[in-house]
């Protein structure tokens, strides 16, 4: 079973285009998806939640179209956060608290108090008085609090410290111990989504370049280093992406189709999603 399902979503805005996306996040694993400011993230994720309406295609949340209008209710199971949280400045996390028991009938106070003692928030300091870090954690400890079965979140990490974004990934990975639990998780820091997710998907101009298990990824692509005819000599099927560079060429290829005598060290994640945005034979 799918939490997630995008078929040939399509999006047209004045200079950006959301062009022929698919791809599926299986229940209890977790999404990556990775792209540039501007790539077309955050536009998935607003079709997705039903904030706009594609052109084209389809997108299901726990089996329900965004479009549908049984999708409200749906929500009731998907916690959502987004780049910054917008709660009124005015209003304390206990408020905050109190509001949304009114919002979701699934909310556990005692839950989200446990949340609050845990990321250490002060229940009776006001929202505008949150550092950064304090006010992603609130948006995580609200969305968590009304016992959510999908998580959706843009950008959830960025401007953190790296010791708060561990934290904060920590808790992701505990919230997926529960096989019917899911999460989307839209991020430009690579690294984060290298550590903790199943499967990756890499947007870049509107484009869906790669959609593939992270092990899967990491285990079959390489990034080789060449001089220009040790790369012309390859099986060209065997180069996904490449780009020239002072010290020579830089190549994405599959290790299953390279030569034995060729020396395929272990990549990052990072390397590979660079060469596949800035090569010239990117897919």
């Amino acid at each position: 079973m799918n939490a997630i399902t995008v078929e040939h979503v399509t999006k047209h805005y004045p200079g950006f285009s959301l062009q022929d996306v698919s791809f599926s996040l299986p229940q209890g694993s977790i999404l990556g998806l990775i792209g540039e400011n501007g790539a077309g993230k955050s536009t998935l994720i607003r079709l997705l939640m039903g904030a706009a309406k594609a052109d084209s295609g389809t997108l299901t949340a726990l089996n329900t179209d965004s479009r549908s209008p049984d999708f409200a209710a749906a929500k009731e199971d998907i916690g959502i956060v987004l780049d910054d949280a917008y709660f009124p400045e005015v209003l304390s996390a206990k408020q905050v608290g109190k509001v949304m028991a009114h919002t979701y009938q699934n909310w556990d106070s005692a839950l989200y108090q446990q949340y609050l003692q845990q990321f250490s928030l002060p229940g009776d300091k006001l929202f505008k008085d949150y550092s950064r870090g304090m006010r992603m954690k609130l948006a995580i400890a609200v969305a968590l609090s009304h016992h959510p079965r999908l998580l959706v979140l843009d950008e959830a990490t960025s401007g953190l410290d790296p010791m708060v974004r561990d934290e904060i990934l920590d808790i992701f990975n505990d919230f997926t111990r529960d096989e019917s639990h899911s999460i989307l998780l839209s991020s430009h820091i690579v690294s984060d989504l290298e550590k903790i997710c199943d499967y990756i998907a890499f947007l870049h101009k509107g484009k869906l370049l790669l959609f593939e298990e992270k092990d899967r990824l990491l285990e079959e692509y390489t990034v080789l280093r060449l001089t220009s005819q040790q790369l012309s000599d390859l099986d060209p099927d065997a180069v996904i992406s490449r780009r020239s560079s002072p010290y020579g060429e830089e190549a994405l290829a599959r290790r299953s189709a390279l030569p034995s005598f060729i020396t395929a060290e272990r990549t990052t994640l990072e390397e590979i999603v660079l060469l596949l945005a800035k090569g010239d034979t990117a897919r």
